[in-house]
C-alpha cells in the first residue's frame, strides 16, 4: 500500500483547465501539466483493497493498485511495465475513456474515489517522454499472414497483439490515415493526434504494416482477402449514425456529427484551409447529449457559433449517485464536460416535433416539445411548443451498428439481432478464418472495451493460427 493513511489525509485533485477565453482561440488539449509531486499524492490515496472492485470496473483488468504504489515510490519504469501489461494504449484511455474503474473504486463508496485516469495518463506520457515505450518484436515469426480490417482502438489493439506473436499483420484501413476515430472523429482538444501518431511509430517499428486508401470489399475483394491471409479480424466499428426522420430532415444544414467532425479534423491535419461546415455565427442546435455532441459542441464553439443549444430527450441525471445505480456499477449522473463549460445551453426532457426552412431549402430553426415519462414512452406535454433558431443541426444520437453494404455484404457473414456481427465465444464469425472485434460486433461503446476485445480476439486468433497461446484475454464476447 503506497500510503496507508493517504486516502485520509489527501483530497481528490485533478489538472486545471486552461481559461475558457484562452482555450478557445486554439485546438490545443484543454489540461494544464498536472506536477509530479501532485500525482504522487493522488496516487497514494490508493487504498489497495483486499478486493480491488477498480479491476472489475476496468474491462481490460487494469493492475491499478500496483501501478498508484509504484507511481508512489517513484518507481515510473516499472509502473509502464504494470500498466503496459493489461492495456496496450493507456494514453488513449487516460484521456478519452469516461473512467468506470473510477466509479468502482472503493474509496468512492463514501468519498471522492481515487484519480486513477490521470495517473495512468501521466504514466504513459512520461515513459514516451523519457524513452521507455520501446518497439517490441517478435523473436520469432510464425509465418502466418493477419489481416486487420479498420484501424481504431479496436484493430490496433489487435493488431499490435498478433505482431508481438510472430504473425506477420497487415492493417487495412479505408480513410488516408490511420486511426478510425480516434483520428478523424476525436477533436484535437480532446487528444491532440500526436498521441497517435507517437503510437503507431512503435507499432511500425514492431513489423506492423499499415496501408490506408483500402476500401476491402471495393479495392480488395473479399476472396483474394481470404486467399491472401490466414486469418481475418474485423473491426471496422459502428459507423452507422443514428438517424432523426422527423419532418423537414431533407433540409441543408442538417447533418449527422461524423459529417461534421471528420472534416473540422482534416482542417487541423492541414488537408482543408477550412471546414466546409462552418458553424461561424450560426445558431447550432445538436440533438444528443453524449460525448459525441460535446465534441459537436466544444467544435463549434472554436469556429465562433453565436449560440449554441444541446438537446437530451430524457430528464437531467442527478447531482449525486442515484439509488438505482449503486457502487460499484456505472452511475447515472450529471457531468460536465470541457466542452459544456466553453458555452452553450443544455435542454433535458426535450424532443424534436419538426425542423422548420426557409424559403431556399436551409433549415432556419427546431420546433420543441417537452416530454414526460408516461408509462415508459416519451409523451409531448401540452402547450410546451416552441422554436430555436437554428441555421445548423447536428445528429449526434449515437450509432447504430456497422455499415452492411460492401465487406460484410461480400463476407456473408451473420448479423445477430441488432444488426452487428455475430460472433461465437472463440470471437470467430460465421465464416471460417474471420474474426471480429469491437463496436463491429458489440455495437457502440466505449474505447476501453474495444481495446479490451482486440487484446482477446488476438488471442483467439493466435490459438487459431497455431494451436496455442500466450497472449491475454480480458473479455468474453458475452461481457457486459
Amino acid at each position: 500500500m503506497a500510503d496507508p493513511r493517504g486516502f485520509l489525509q489527501h483530497g481528490r485533485e485533478t489538472p486545471t483547465r486552461r481559461p475558457v477565453d484562452v482555450r478557445i482561440r486554439d485546438w490545443k488539449e484543454v489540461y494544464e501539466e498536472f506536477p509530479k509531486d501532485h500525482l504522487q499524492t493522488q496516487a497514494a490515496r490508493c487504498m489497495d483493497c483486499g478486493i480491488p472492485f477498480c479491476h472489475n470496473g476496468c474491462p481490460l483488468g487494469n493492475l491499478i493498485p500496483e501501478w498508484n504504489d509504484l507511481v508512489y515510490r517513484d518507481d515510473w519504469d516499472e509502473a509502464i511495465e504494470r500498466l503496459h501489461a493489461t492495456n496496450n494504449f493507456p494514453e488513449f484511455t487516460g484521456r478519452l475513456c469516461p473512467a468506470p474503474c473510477e466509479a468502482a473504486c472503493v474509496l468512492g463508496i463514501n468519498d471522492d474515489a481515487v484519480t486513477i485516469k490521470q495517473v495512468e495518463v501521466e504514466i504513459a506520457d512520461r515513459a514516451f517522454a523519457t524513452g521507455h515505450v520501446v518497439p517490441q518484436p517478435a523473436r520469432e515469426r510464425t509465418g502466418k499472414r493477419v489481416a486487420v480490417v479498420g484501424s481504431g482502438p479496436a484493430g490496433l489493439a489487435a493488431a499490435q497483439q498478433l505482431t508481438r506473436a510472430g504473425h506477420d499483420v497487415v492493417v487495412l484501413e479505408r480513410a488516408d490515415r490511420i486511426g478510425g476515430l480516434l483520428r478523424y472523429g476525436i477533436p484535437e482538444f480532446k487528444m491532440e493526434k500526436r498521441v497517435l501518431d507517437r503510437r503507431l511509430d512503435q507499432m511500425r517499428a514492431e513489423g506492423t504494416q499499415f496501408r490506408t486508401g483500402v476500401d476491402v470489399g471495393v479495392d480488395i475483394t473479399v476472396e483474394r482477402l481470404q486467399a491472401e491471409y490466414d486469418a481475418v479480424v474485423l473491426a471496422g466499428g459502428a459507423t452507422l449514425g443514428r438517424d432523426l426522420p422527423a419532418p423537414g430532415r431533407d433540409l441543408a444544414g442538417i447533418h449527422l456529427a461524423m459529417e461534421y467532425l471528420v472534416p473540422a479534423n482534416r482542417v487541423q491535419e492541414g488537408d482543408l484551409p477550412a471546414a466546409p461546415i462552418d458553424a461561424q455565427g450560426k445558431d447550432v442546435v445538436i440533438i444528443g447529449g453524449g460525448d459525441t455532441g460535446a465534441d459537436c459542441l466544444g467544435t463549434a464553439i472554436r469556429q465562433g457559433a453565436r449560440s449554441l443549444t444541446q438537446l437530451e430527450i430524457l430528464p437531467r441525471p442527478p447531482e449525486e449517485r442515484p439509488d438505482t445505480t449503486p457502487w460499484p456499477t456505472w452511475p447515472l449522473v450529471y457531468r460536465t464536460s470541457s466542452a459544456h463549460e466553453e458555452g452553450g445551453e443544455r435542454l433535458f426532457s426535450v424532443n424534436t416535433q419538426r425542423f422548420l426552412g426557409d424559403d431556399g431549402g436551409t433549415v432556419s430553426g427546431i420546433e420543441l416539445v417537452d416530454v414526460e415519462l408516461v408509462d415508459g414512452r416519451f409523451t409531448p406535454v401540452e402547450g410546451t411548443e416552441r422554436v430555436l433558431p437554428a441555421q445548423l443541426v447536428f445528429l449526434a444520437m449515437g450509432f447504430t451498428g456497422p455499415q452492411r453494404e460492401g465487406l460484410l455484404a461480400h463476407l456473408g457473414v451473420e448479423l445477430d439481432g441488432r444488426g452487428n456481427v455475430a460472433r461465437d465465444d472463440a470471437w470467430a464469425t460465421s465464416v471460417p478464418g474471420v474474426f471480429v472485434a469491437g463496436d463491429m460486433g458489440r455495437g457502440q461503446s466505449l474505447i476501453v472495451w474495444a481495446i479490451a476485445e482486440g487484446r482477446s480476439a488476438a488471442a483467439a486468433v493466435d490459438q487459431y493460427l497455431v494451436g496455442d497461446t500466450l497472449l491475454p484475454s480480458p473479455v468474453t464476447p458475452t461481457s457486459r
